[in-house]
């Protein structure tokens, strides 16, 4: 039974933060210097502030009762330990505890000793933990148990306040009955009458109960709480240490990295990922080349024992093989998007033998005719022979009927070459009548054409074969070619009557020396005979992906112009 193999949806959030995270890692130099600003940051905390130290002292707040011991006698009676919080920071709290530290010789403002109070309440508690924090270890240990002190004579000072008014208010009550009293008393000689006991007698009794209520009052036990622990003063300062500071710098520039990448990654042109990729091209992805070092300075990868490069070509000519679009009319159009041209001829060539290799009669035609170098890249490899028998009776001797090359590839096969010359009409080559029936012999059985085509968006050479060779496959480095420019070359092959068959990523040269590079390019343009008198006829190549290398024109070894 066969399973249909559901396409990865482009909503499925996993895969979506996984790209987003390998995209963000690109930019490792961002992270590392907001990892190294946090250090540096926070060691500069560590290293420049001044030592501080904390005494805490911890006050146990009761409210005035008048028997403690007292069965369902409650200690939080009437107490509010928000607003005793609030009392305990307050500046009359703040003057007592100043005016206490003045007389032992610390002369502190109210303000100043309040600033560096940090009052606090455990929970579920009836406790207040005084924090200081001074500058010295004496001073912290002083001036929280100033403040301590300081918030206890203050509350016990407003309790025997309110006692005393209670007191008073009571008194106040009691004068006009005890005046009365006095009165019924005279009366009681003179007239015995019930009426005047029983008034008399009422006096007494309201006498008897304001005065316990005051007794009451002078008898409550006014304590306004304990300090269970007194300040001692620190041995270490306060505050985070260097380990510390320095893990929370790691932190915050780490985070700090992430989005100055994360900014960097909106703004970022270049493709972030093979799905942004897919999706700029409109086609698939068809391989990732690896680097590998003992391919540098050498085209053919298909041939050499153990190589991981050679078998990714082989992948991709396989996939080419049985895909529809390819195996109906089995024509390739390699190219680049903009710039080197490098990737793109390397895949051209190893394709071709990756073919050769499947049993196809293979044919690579080199369609660069502004800077043509295969024939002398590939160097002994290639061996040229007759050109077949329609271009003999031709009678055009010119490109691309002027020869062929017979390209070995060891162990593999081999496959024919056509390379490119320079042209004084490039567009005029590329459309002529020769170009057609040398690309119609893909139309054998068994027969496969590939041609490398120069940068599409550099020149328009790509676009004038793509009504003849249908198959586009674009060879780019993910890390250089931008979304707008695969948008464009989808529009330009889709306008010009092709299909981009896929895309071919390749590792770029990012990594390697400007020095290491440089060779290449001096025996290419010293290679030919003449020696140094080939050079100045020889195009500049500066990396410029918009500037044009058709200006001048130099001559191969046996090219004909």
């Amino acid at each position: 039974m066969t399973h249909q193999i559901r396409p990865l949806d482009d909503q499925d959030e996993p895969a979506l933060l996984r790209d987003q995270f390998r995209q963000l890692l690109r930019y490792r130099a961002l992270l590392a210097g907001g990892v190294v600003v946090g250090l540096l940051g926070g060691g500069f905390l560590a290293l420049s502030g001044d030592d501080t130290y904390t005494a805490a002292g911890e006050v146990q707040v009761r409210s005035a009762t008048a028997d403690p011991f007292a069965t369902g006698a409650s200690a939080d009676k009437g107490i509010n330990i928000g607003s005793e919080r609030q009392t305990a920071v307050s500046d009359t709290v703040g003057d007592l505890a100043a005016g206490t530290l003045l007389k032992k010789g610390d002369d502190v403002t109210a303000r100043k000793l309040l600033a560096g109070l940090q009052v606090t309440n455990p929970p579920n508690t009836l406790t207040l933990r005084f924090s200081y924090t001074g500058a010295t270890p004496e001073q912290a240990r002083s001036r929280a148990e100033a403040l301590a002190n300081a918030y206890l004579a203050h509350r016990k000072a407003r309790t025997e306040e309110s006692i005393d008014n209670m007191a008073e208010g009571y008194r106040a009550q009691l004068e006009p009955l005890e005046e009365k009293r006095d009165l019924l008393e005279e009366r009681t000689g003179v007239d015995a009458a019930d009426d005047v006991s029983s008034a008399r007698a009422n006096i007494i009794v309201s006498i008897s109960e304001l005065s316990r209520k005051i007794s009451e009052l002078k008898a409550l036990d006014t304590t306004p709480g304990y300090l269970n622990k007194k300040p001692v003063a620190p041995t270490e300062p306060a505050g985070a240490g260097l380990p510390l500071l320095l893990g929370l710098g790691a932190v915050v520039g780490l985070a700090l990295g992430l989005l100055l990448s994360w900014v960097r990654l909106v703004f970022d042109p270049a493709v972030r990922s093979p799905r942004e990729l897919v999706r700029s091209l409109g086609a698939p992805l068809l391989g990732t080349l690896p680097r590998e070092r003992a391919a540098a300075g050498t085209l053919l990868a298909i041939g050499r024992s153990g190589s991981r490069l050679a078998e990714e070509y082989r992948a991709v000519a396989f996939r080419l093989a049985y895909d529809p679009s390819f195996a109906e009319r089995r024509r390739l159009l390699v190219t680049a998007p903009r710039g080197d041209n490098a990737a793109a001829k390397a895949a051209a060539v190893n394709l071709a033998a990756a073919f050769a290799e499947m049993g196809r009669d293979v044919l690579l035609v080199e369609a660069d005719l502004r800077a043509p170098s295969l024939a002398h890249d590939l160097g002994p490899s290639a061996h040229e022979v007759r050109p077949p028998r329609w271009a003999a009776d031709d009678g055009d001797r010119g490109w691309p009927a002027g020869g062929r090359s017979h390209v070995d590839v060891p162990g593999s096969g081999a496959f024919a070459l056509v390379a490119g010359v320079t042209a004084d009409n490039v567009p005029r080559a590329l459309t002529s009548a020769s170009v057609g029936r040398i690309v119609a012999e893909a139309d054998r059985p068994g027969a496969v054409v590939l041609v490398l085509a120069p940068p599409v968006l550099s020149y328009a050479d790509a676009v004038a074969l793509v009504d003849r060779v249908e198959g586009v496959m674009v060879v780019c480095d993910p890390r250089e070619v931008h979304r707008s420019d695969l948008e464009r070359i989808r529009e330009i092959i889709g306008a010009s009557g092709g299909s981009v068959l896929g895309a071919l990523l390749h590792p770029g040269r990012g990594r390697l020396r400007r020095a290491d590079r440089r060779p290449k390019s001096s025996r290419h343009r010293t290679g030919g005979p003449g020696g140094p008198a080939a050079d100045a006829d020889a195009p500049e190549v500066t990396g410029n992906p918009d500037e044009t290398m058709g200006l001048r024109s130099f001559t191969l070894p046996g090219a004909r112009r």
